[in-house]
């Protein structure tokens, strides 16, 4: 929907918006010429090949056809799909489609980029490819706006996050600052069986200073802890002293999944609808 708005597909109910100077309202030609969109799935021809896509695109921007193909071909290369550019788009690859539609977001150089969980969908090579190529936008002075529901992608790439639960705003700031809300270091403990786990959790209980969240499917507890390695040290005492077999153990910091649970309640969910949780970053 944040999307949606910002690109002046859907007028908001109430409020008001701006994307580099230009109102969403009153001014939505002015916002389109400064914007690139490239959605959930690649809005693609696959009967044409990448190569005449992109040249289409530029020829829709008004471009001449000389500089629409001189674009087209520069974006292919950027985009690693030169071999490939000459193929009818059907023969693509998942992640070669979103480069290539991501790629035809960017024909008329805007100086914003929206992006709408691009990497839905791609499997984890594609999708660190893709990360790559966001980065490499960013490093060249893109504006980026981001949204996603996979918080390992948000820590990964954004510079600031916004965190929107049932379209409400519930915090905002770096990975870091978001993680600090939620306190430092954490132990956690892997046991080899199930049915010492609540042991294990009263130990951690009794050194950490927060609620011990217990995984009984993954056989994990932690706790929050305000030093760090003495609690470490003395939970690992007494367990060994009670005979409990571990399997890990170690402090970690909390991730951005640690977060969203301690702001919501919930975790997210990568099938959730466009009404569900969702987390909006801003790549820049």
């Amino acid at each position: 929907t944040i999307v949606s708005i910002l690109s002046t597909l859907l007028e908001p109910d109430a409020g008001t918006a701006t994307v580099a100077g230009a109102d969403v309202i009153t001014e939505p030609a002015e916002v389109r010429k400064r914007i690139g969109l490239s959605g959930q799935y690649a809005a693609v021809d696959e009967a044409l090949t990448g190569f005449e896509n992109l040249e289409m695109i530029g020829q829709l921007y008004r471009m001449r056809r000389r500089a629409a193909r001189a674009r087209a071909d520069e974006l292919l290369e950027r985009f690693d799909l030169v071999e490939a550019g000459r193929r009818p788009v059907k023969t693509y690859s998942g992640g070669m489609r979103r480069r290539l539609d991501l790629a035809g977001a960017l024909v008329a150089e805007p100086p914003v980029l929206f992006l709408d969980e691009p990497t839905t969908g791609l499997d984890p090579r594609s999708r660190l490819e893709l990360w790559d190529v966001i980065r490499e936008l960013v490093s060249h002075g893109t504006t980026l706006l981001l949204t996603t529901q996979y918080l390992e992608e948000a820590d990964q790439l954004a510079d600031e996050i916004l965190v929107i639960d049932h379209g409400r705003a519930i915090a905002q700031g770096t990975a870091d600052e978001l993680k600090t809300q939620v306190g430092g270091q954490r132990i956690d403990v892997l046991v080899a069986e199930e049915a010492h786990l609540g042991a294990v959790a009263d130990i951690l209980g009794s050194v950490g200073v927060g609620d011990v969240e217990v995984n009984r499917t993954a056989r994990r507890a932690l706790v929050p802890v305000r030093g760090g390695v003495s609690e470490l040290t003395d939970a690992l005492e007494r367990i060994n002293a009670a005979g409990i077999e571990l399997l890990d153990v170690g402090l970690r910091r909390p991730t951005l999944d640690d977060v969203f649970l301690t702001l919501t309640g919930h975790r997210t969910d990568g099938d959730a609808d466009e009404d569900a949780a969702e987390l909006q970053e801003a790549a820049r």
